[in-house]
């Protein structure tokens, strides 16, 4: 493991507003670009949504009475499925999603379909996933508005099995055929990805299956990525030594002579993460302070932008102050804007000020869009309020932008 006092110097500030020798400026105040796509109607809907959402007491409370009245079959399927889930999702299909994918296109922003079902456990489940997953990388594979497929390796095997490879616990026969499976149903996604010429994300999870997981996006590359960038691992910055993690993959694939994928984001499992830490006793995984995630973020975007002939980036960041931090080193480093390498990435529903603008000024831009059965992508729904909550002013920052535009388009009217 890394040791944090060997951790370089945070990067100099850049300024608020960067601009590029080949783009815009970019701004992420412009509210006529960020919601330009969006009616009246549907943009008072936004607001009324977030208004609702800046208070964490209200939030805390509507998602238990959402998740009584889904254990009590309640019909609220319609009430759901026209507010929380039509901002955060694009359908229960990827039938349902085109209109998103459209809406986005519109806009230059292009679609990571996520089929984000949850909580399924079994043989059957697992190879459902990977067939859905698939058809995900069909209908990409049509189209250049969908840049990337993705899945999570917890969504085609079991969590117990991945933790107990990461212990390195004597397997039994069935465990060990089971995770052949398991790494045999990676390899297939792995597989339709390169031959359908899609790029594939493979998202990170919580630190005990994590080392698995790595070893698994690993082998992917080395069998896949020697022509081109197809296989992204995924790097959360928020743990203390994922930096060094994050170099020390770009040396092995230097070595291998394969192409490394890699989408940087902060972190989705704090909590989760520092309470396992406490209760087993072991060393936290997780950042000592906000500012030494920050800093390792910006930190890695140096590290992929320089070592670029190698590594191809995407940004998963709803953070702008590493968003115009990137387009200041792509500056200075005179990397074009549009740069196939180099990508942004937010959630449907979120951000819009970021990937609008980005776009707008001509950088590659995907939202990540989650689908499938209402029920079932509840979970995925409550972590959107719960993190619109817990993120330091998001709420507020998302509902002032809608604010902003409203009234802005009412002085427009006058």
């Amino acid at each position: 493991m890394s040791n944090r006092s060997n951790l370089m110097s945070p990067p100099p500030q850049p300024v608020a507003t960067a601009t590029l020798s080949n783009a815009q400026p970019v701004s992420f105040e412009d509210t006529s670009i960020s919601f330009s796509s969006q009616s009246d109607f549907k943009l008072r809907k936004t607001y009324w949504l977030f208004a609702l959402m800046n208070k964490g007491w209200l939030v805390k409370l509507g998602t238990f009475f959402i998740k009584l009245a889904l254990n009590l079959q309640l019909p609220i399927k319609g009430l759901i499925k026209n507010t929380i889930f039509e901002q955060f999702c694009g359908g229960e299909t990827i039938r349902d999603c085109e209109k998103t994918i459209q809406y986005l296109h519109n806009a230059h922003v292009g679609t990571i379909l996520d089929y984000s079902v949850e909580g399924e456990e079994n043989e059957k489940c697992f190879d459902s996933t990977v067939l859905e997953i698939l058809r995900t990388i069909e209908r990409a594979s049509e189209s250049q508005d969908i840049p990337f497929s993705v899945f999570k390796v917890t969504g085609v095997a079991e969590t117990e099995l991945l933790e107990a490879v990461q212990r390195g616990d004597e397997l039994s026969e069935a465990d060990q055929a089971a995770f052949a499976r398991v790494r045999e149903r990676v390899q297939t996604l792995c597989q339709r990805a390169h031959d359908k010429n899609v790029r594939i994300f493979i998202d990170a999870e919580e630190s005990w299956i994590q080392d698995t997981i790595d070893c698994l996006a690993y082998e992917m590359m080395d069998r896949f990525n020697h022509e081109r960038c197809v296989v992204y691992n995924t790097y959360q910055m928020y743990r203390w030594e994922m930096y060094d993690q994050l170099t020390k993959a770009t040396e092995q694939a230097r070595l291998k002579g394969y192409f490394l994928g890699a989408k940087l984001v902060r972190g989705a499992y704090l909590e989760k993460e520092r309470i396992r830490s406490h209760e087993d006793e072991y060393q936290d995984p997780i950042q000592a302070t906000k500012e030494d995630t920050d800093r390792d973020f910006n930190r890695a975007i140096d590290f992929c932008l320089t070592n670029r002939d190698v590594v191809s980036i995407c940004l998963g960041t709803h953070n702008e102050y590493s968003c115009q931090y990137t387009i200041g080193q792509m500056k200075r480093m005179g990397i074009e804007p549009n740069d196939p390498h180099i990508y942004f990435a937010q959630l449907l529903g979120m951000s819009d000020n970021i990937s609008y603008n980005l776009a707008n000024a001509g950088y590659n831009v995907a939202k990540y869009v989650p689908y499938g059965p209402v029920e079932a992508v509840m979970p995925y729904l409550f972590r959107r309020a719960e993190e619109n909550k817990s993120i330091a002013g998001q709420s507020s920052r998302e509902f002032n932008l809608v604010k902003s535009e409203l009234e802005r388009r009412k002085g427009c009217k006058k």
